[in-house]
């Protein structure tokens, strides 16, 4: 069995997730994970399948022909996943909007070999002054050769800078 990774974007619309499931079970895919979402009209997920290796090229040219349905796939073959050299950590953080706030965030979560294994954001009004706030929640890779407290103070640092509350916990 081989395994696919695949990235999906389409116009929002009911059915969607139907037409790409038909498309894989038609080919003896197994849908294994999947991460779907819609976002100003439009429908966008990521989604790990496998597939027999007899039907790996039929269905490749399945899912690209499903452009034809307004369903774009972008196909890359799944990776062996590396031995876990890392701890997941939590990350949870609220502040006024501005441009910049992931960047900054991210430019330091890299300079420490730590990998964002998940994001979700939002901008929602603040409940008295109904002033814009972001809202980010994360997974961390964190190298277990990085101690807690020293990811602890350099994230804290930052959060001073940019004025936003940043909240870290060990994922159980």
């Amino acid at each position: 069995m081989n395994h696919l990774v695949l990235t999906v974007i389409a116009q929002d619309q009911p059915g969607q997730v139907e037409r790409i499931a038909a498309c894989i079970a038609e080919h003896g895919g197994n849908w294994l994970e999947s991460r779907m979402s819609r976002m100003a009209g439009q429908f966008a997920g990521i989604l790990r399948i496998g597939v027999p290796a007899e039907a790996h090229e039929e269905l490749i040219d399945a899912l690209q022909g499903l452009a034809a349905q307004g369903i774009r796939v972008l196909v890359a073959e799944s990776g062996i996943e590396p031995s876990c050299t890392w701890k997941p950590i939590s990350l949870d953080l609220l502040g006024n909007d501005r441009p910049g706030i992931v960047l900054e965030i991210t430019r330091l979560l890299s300079e420490h070999g730590i990998n964002v294994e998940r994001l979700s954001t939002d901008v929602t009004p603040a409940p008295m002054s109904s002033e814009s706030l972001f809202h980010a929640v994360a997974v961390l890779a964190v190298p277990l050769t990085l101690s807690l407290d020293t990811l602890k103070t350099h994230l804290e640092t930052l959060a001073d800078e940019m004025m936003v509350e940043l909240k870290l916990r060990t994922e159980p």
